[in-house]
C-alpha cells in the first residue's frame, strides 16, 4: 500500500487543521493506520491510531483535541486537530500495517508503510 499525507500548514495557537492520509490498494480497510509526529531534535512519537475494526487509540497529549477517523470508501484516514498548541509543531506522518498487534501500535518500528509526512507549524 502507498500512503500520501497532506493537510499541514502554518496556523496560530487555538486553530484547527485536518490532515489526510490517502492510500492506494483495495484492502485498505484491513489496515491499522496510525499518525506519528516528529519535532525537530526529538524522537518520532505516537499520536493516534485507528484499527480495521475502528477501535481508536490516542496519545495522552492529544486526547480531547484530536480526532482520528477513516473513510474506507475513499481509502483515507483523517486526523482532525483542534485547539492546536505550539508544542504540536512537527512533521506528521501516517503509517499503516495489516499485521500489527495492539500492544505494538504506538511503536513506529512495527510499520512497513509510511507516507511522506506533512509539516504542521503552530505559532504562539
Amino acid at each position: 500500500v502507498q500512503l500520501q499525507a497532506s493537510g499541514g500548514g502554518l496556523v496560530q495557537a487555538g486553530d484547527s487543521l485536518r490532515l489526510s492520509c490517502a492510500a492506494s490498494g483495495q484492502t485498505f480497510r484491513r489496515y491499522t493506520v496510525t499518525w506519528f509526529r516528529q519535532a525537530p531534535g526529538k524522537e518520532r512519537e505516537f499520536v493516534a491510531s485507528i484499527r480495521s475494526n475502528n477501535n481508536i487509540i490516542y496519545a495522552d497529549s492529544v486526547k480531547g483535541r484530536f480526532t482520528i477517523s477513516r473513510d474506507n470508501a475513499k481509502n483515507t484516514v483523517y486526523l482532525q486537530m483542534n485547539s492546536l498548541k505550539p508544542e504540536d509543531t512537527a512533521i506528521y506522518y501516517c503509517a499503516a500495517s495489516s499485521t500489527i498487534i495492539l500492544s505494538s501500535i504506538p511503536n513506529h518500528q512495527y510499520y512497513a508503510y509510511w507516507g511522506q509526512g506533512t509539516l504542521v507549524t503552530v505559532s504562539s
